[in-house]
This record gives structure tokens, C-alpha cells and sequence, in this order.
């Protein structure tokens, strides 16, 4: 069982021909509302791709925005632990979609940055504690060390990048970061490999978008290239990228397998429109995987390469 305790959002996309420069004004092809937010998404990753038991410890306000989001997570199975701020909104974010699938995000954090260290549920029963960070550190800290000492394994999506306090590092099992937020975590610029060796965690996975991602594990090496896909709306896939990860390790997979069913997870969601509306189902995600008969010997060498490891 899998408690995820995070961000909650209601999101206001809009498609466009391509993402404004700064002080340009670009015309849009057309505007949604979807349920969105880190948290919400990678709990319903957990349970409707990855099959696993999920709850979900949110905040959200006491408006309107609230009840899209409720509904998209009961109709996901994902059970709630909901924190109702009178005094903060419900968080937004505001995106903008190019027609080649990219996204960028603004992120107004509203009622999530009200949920603080003593809102934890009792933790009993639970395997794995999934943490991101547009909740307040203070709170994803606090959380981190509850979990740390009574056993469950802290898997921490370090996101948005920013750097971290040492005394949180040290109690995350599994850090999950893309390239930008391992540079900002290690504060260092080089390679992948070079960023590596200066975190300490037992597990870091690190996402490359369509080059797909690598691992290190205790004692050895993973590189998973990407699977193919044309994409039409790439948020979320790292959300559920995430989720799926851990409910497969949640299950007993090992890392090798779990990259594997959150890479294909993660390119599904690539193919569909908006943030919990892309998250497939879990026989989605295997009927996907079941169809990939390429040969990625080549392509692993390259990410290797790419990661730069000899």
C-alpha cells in the first residue's frame, strides 16, 4: 500500500502553435480545465497504472476548483486524506501547450502550501512514501523522517528543481529527478555521471525525456532508452513515470523492470491530452509494452554514452 502526499491543482491548459517568448503574445487553438498537481497525479498513476493500493494526503480549498479533482481521484480508486483550507484557494497551474507536445508551467500552490508536518496519517500498513516538493520542505522533511523510522521506504520526486537540505537526502531511499532538477540537487553542472557520485542515496533514477532514463542502483548500473511515440501533450508523463515506478516496486518488481513499465507508462501518457486524463490504465500500459519488439542494444549504448559512462 502506497501513501503519496503532495500537491493537488486544477489546471488551465492552453494549446497553441508554440510556447511565447518572454512579453509575446501568442493566439491559442483552444483551452481546457484539468485535474492536475504532483501529487494527485502520481496517486493516480499508482492506482490506475500501476494497479497498487494508493491514498492520498492533499490540501485543497474550499471552492469550486476542489470538486474536479476530488472526482477525478475517487474515480481513480485513489482513497483521500483531504486537508480543507478556508483560507487559500485551491492551487492552479496555468500551461501552455505547443503543438509539438511540449509544456510550460506556472504554478500557483494556493491551499498546498497550507498542509503542514502534523497533517500525516498513522502510517501503518504502508510500504512506500511518495514525496514532491510543491508542498513546503518543512512539511516533506517531517514527513521523509515519520517514514524513515517507522520502515517505509521515502521515494522523493525532487520537483521543481531546487537544492536540498542534507538532513533530507539522507533519509530518501529512491531520488527521482530529470536532468535539470539532478544539476540543481548536486549543484554541479557536469554529467550525469559526475552528478551522481555526489549524492549519496541508495537508489537515483534520472529521466531524459525521449532518450528515456537511467538508474543507479546500491551496486550497479540501468539505462532504459525511451519507447517511441508521437506526442501530443507531455504533461504529466514524469508524474507518471513516478507513480507507476514505485507501485512496481511496490509489488516487488526489481529496478530493471519497474524502468521498464514506467517508461512505457510515462509514453503512453505522451499520447493523450492534459495531466490525470493521460494516465493510462494498467493493461494499457502492458498491452503497449507487449507490442515493443525493437532491439535497443544500439539505443542503450547511446544513453550510456549520452550519461557519460564509459
Amino acid at each position: 500500500m502506497i501513501l503519496v502526499a503532495g500537491s493537488s491543482n486544477l489546471d488551465f491548459v492552453v494549446r497553441a502553435s508554440r510556447i511565447p517568448r518572454p512579453g509575446e503574445t501568442v493566439l491559442g487553438e483552444g483551452f481546457r480545465t484539468f485535474p492536475g498537481g504532483k501529487g494527485a497525479n502520481q496517486a493516480v498513476a499508482c492506482a490506475r497504472a500501476g494497479g497498487a493500493v494508493t491514498h492520498l494526503l492533499t490540501a485543497l480549498g474550499a471552492d469550486a476548483f476542489a470538486q474536479p479533482i476530488e472526482t477525478s481521484l475517487h474515480d481513480a480508486q485513489v482513497q483521500l486524506h483531504v486537508i480543507r483550507s478556508d483560507s487559500e484557494p485551491t492551487g492552479c497551474a496555468f500551461i501552455c501547450v505547443s503543438s509539438d507536445g511540449e509544456n510550460a508551467i506556472s504554478v500557483a500552490p494556493g491551499a498546498n502550501a497550507t498542509l503542514l508536518p502534523g497533517h500525516l496519517p498513522p502510517l501503518s500498513g504502508f510500504s512506500h512514501l511518495l514525496l514532491q516538493l510543491e508542498t513546503p520542505l518543512s512539511t516533506v522533511l517531517a514527513y521523509a523522517q515519520a517514514a524513515r523510522s517507522q520502515g517505509l521506504s521515502v521515494v522523493l520526486n525532487a520537483a521543481p528543481a531546487q537544492s536540498l537540505p542534507a538532513d533530507l537526502l539522507e533519509k530518501v531511499d529512491i531520488l527521482v529527478v530529470n536532468e535539470g532538477e539532478l544539476a540543481a540537487v548536486t549543484r554541479h553542472e557536469g554529467s550525469i555521471a559526475q552528478c551522481l557520485e555526489r549524492i549519496q542515496v541508495p537508489i537515483i533514477v534520472v529521466t531524459l525525456g525521449a532518450k528515456g532514463c537511467c538508474a543507479r542502483g546500491p551496486d550497479q548500473l540501468f539505462f532504459q532508452p525511451a519507447y517511441a511515440v508521437k506526442p501530443v501533450d507531455t504533461t504529466a508523463a514524469g508524474d507518471t513515470f513516478c507513480g507507476v515506478l514505485v507501485a512496481a516496486l511496490s509489488r516487488g518488481a526489481d529496478l530493471a523492470q519497474a524502468l521498464r513499465t514506467a517508461s512505457a507508462a510515462g509514453a503512453v501518457a505522451c499520447t493523450i491530452q492534459g495531466a490525470q486524463s493521460s494516465i493510462p490504465r494498467s493493461s494499457d500500459v502492458m498491452d503497449f509494452l507487449a507490442q515493443q519488439v525493437a532491439d535497443i542494444a544500439e539505443s542503450t549504448r547511446t544513453l550510456r554514452a549520452f550519461c557519460g559512462f564509459p
